[in-house]
Parts: C-alpha cells; structure tokens; sequence
C-alpha cells in the first residue's frame, strides 16, 4: 500500500506564511503568523486531520524569516526541503504574475514533481544559525567602513580643507568606532566556533588548507551546513562557480569552457582571494602557477585551477578526518 504524503507549499515572508497543502491531488490554502507559536498549532492540526501521513516541506531560503519555522518543527518527523530560489524560477517556463498564494501553490506543486530526486534538508543547528547571524553582521559593518572611509577619501581631494574637516573628523570617529565593533564581533565569532566542539573540529581542518583563512573558513561552514549538505569537491566546487562547463552545439557553436554565472558570489569571491594568496605563498600550489603560467596558460584559467583544488584540499581534509599535510612525502 502506497504510503500517504502530505505535501505543504509555504511562502515565507517576514510576518506571515502563505501555506499551500497538497493532498490527493486538492489543494487548500491558509495563512498563518510567522511565530513559533503559531507554526507549532498549524502542524499539529494537519497532523491530527490526517493521522500518520508524512508531512513532506517545500519553502524558499529566505534567511532569517525561516528561523520560526525551523524551530518548530525541530525534532519532529516533518521533512523540510529548503529550493534554490533560481531552480524554482527556471522550473515554472512561462508564466505571468504572483502573489503569496500563488507563490506558495507553485512550491507545493514543484516538491511533487521533483520531491524524490531531492534529499530533505538538515535543519541548522542553533549554533550554526547564530554564526550566520554574527557573519551577516560583520560584512554589513565593514560595508559601512568602506563606505564611509571612500567618502572621506574623496573629500580629501577638495582644495578647501576647511569646508570638509568636520565631516572629515566625525568620519573618522565613526570608522574607528566600527573598527573597535568589527573586532568585538569576530571574537564572540571564535569565542562561538570554540564552544561547540564539532564547529571547532571542522574548522580546524578547513584552516589548516594553506590559503583558506577564518573568513573563508566561517563561509564555507555556513554554506555546507558543517558539510553536512555538501561534502564532495565537484558539487562545492560547482555550487561555488569555479568549476567551467562546455558549451557546444552541432559544428557551428563552440566556445571554450567557461564557468556558469549561476553560483554563491559571496564563497566564489573568497575563493579567489584564497587562490592570489596561495601564489604568494611557498609550496605546491604556488610550484604549480608558476609552472602553468610559464607554459602559455591564461592566469585568469590557472587561478580558477587554483580555487578548485583549494576546494578539493578542504573537502578531502573534511572527508578524511585529517588535517591537510602540505608536501607530504610517500614512504
């Protein structure tokens, strides 16, 4: 006998839940507060309407609107699948308007039809969601630097210091004030990886990979969900839009590989920054630049080689327990 499943749709906003519930085919929609609370009542109604069905979640990622929902259905049996918001979109083909309801209807359809070929997500632990919160905060702080210190830069540039001190001196009041925040955060940032065994584990191993620093380490545990979501080096690597596709049709079309614009920009770009400071540093990696630019190679090709192999460093000292051992001579 086929196993009953229930299959919910929710559109999440910042106060409320747009909820789309596919059962045998019918459709029924509700909307509920975007409270623990509230999530909590709603599941256990639908669980006790329709006995021991499997309750199969479908929602977009949107951050930090997801928290309430997480936290209530946290140690239950609901499976909670979490869509790329880009895969989403590409799978609808043409279609014209939106709103919540229908937004919600549109996910609930998409986990039927593409519900088996995706595993259910792993809720992140508290631990994990707050060292997004606080790397989250951290990058908005030093957008407000930069910004900041670009207009005093550009101030300076007038003739007329006069006309421009005071903004010049309170600017720069600020910026050292968010330099004093910016450091304060990035310890409660160690002081949170420590207290957490498993975290501090991992991110010692992804550390240890010459060229990744704590930024890039923070990233890469946030995005893989302590590499429980993705622990392979093709699929990272792929996810972190390092990895160059062919693009060819019949005899006509044929272009060089080049990598796809559908990644994280956030990791990728850290990943290049990795790449440029392992060129700079002695060892295999920077053996091997120098090599691959001497043959002709474009640098741009051989930086990209570089934050793939940074990739498949980190993930094999994740996958074997061990941590990355740099030269290591065979017996």
């Amino acid at each position: 006998m086929k196993e009953k499943k229930i299959i919910v749709g929710i559109d999440v906003s910042k106060l409320t839940l747009d909820v789309c519930v596919l059962v045998d085919g019918k459709m029924s929609y509700s909307v509920i507060d975007n409270r623990k609370a509230a999530i909590g009542r709603f599941f256990r109604k639908l669980r006790k309407e329709h006995g021991g069905a499997t309750i199969q979640v479908g929602m977009e990622n949107t951050g930090l609107y997801n928290w309430n929902l997480y936290s209530a259905v946290e140690g239950s049996d609901v499976e909670v699948l979490v869509i790329n918001a880009l895969h989403l979109k590409k799978s609808l083909g043409l279609v014209r308007g939106k709103n919540d309801r229908v937004d919600a209807a549109r996910i609930a359809t998409f986990v039927q039809s593409n519900g088996q070929q995706m595993s259910p997500g792993r809720l992140p632990q508290r631990s994990l969601r707050k060292l997004k919160l606080l790397v989250a905060h951290r990058k908005r702080l030093i957008r407000t630097r930069t910004a900041l210190r670009v207009s005093a830069k550009e101030l300076s540039m007038f003739r007329d210091p006069e006309l421009c001190k005071d903004v010049q001196r309170s600017t720069k009041k600020i910026t050292a004030q968010l330099d004093r925040e910016i450091l304060e955060i990035e310890k409660r940032i160690g002081e949170l990886i420590a207290s957490c065994p498993e975290m501090a584990h991992k991110f010692k191993l992804v550390t240890s990979v010459p060229g990744v620093g704590k930024v890039l380490g923070w990233e890469l545990l946030i995005k893989t969900d302590l590499f429980r979501s993705i622990s392979d080096p093709r699929k990272l690597a792929c996810y972190a839009g390092v990895v160059p596709f062919e693009f060819s049709s019949g005899t006509s079309v044929l272009r060089k590989p080049r990598v796809s614009v559908y990644a994280d920009r956030a990791l990728k770009k850290l990943l290049h920054l990795a790449a440029l400071r392992v060129v700079q540093l002695d060892g295999e990696l920077q053996d091997y630049y120098l090599r691959k630019v001497s043959e002709g190679k474009n640098k741009m090709s051989v930086i990209n080689a570089l934050r793939n192999k940074i990739v498949a460093r980190v993930c094999s000292a994740i996958n074997n327990d061990r941590h990355y051992q740099n030269n290591l001579l065979l017996s």
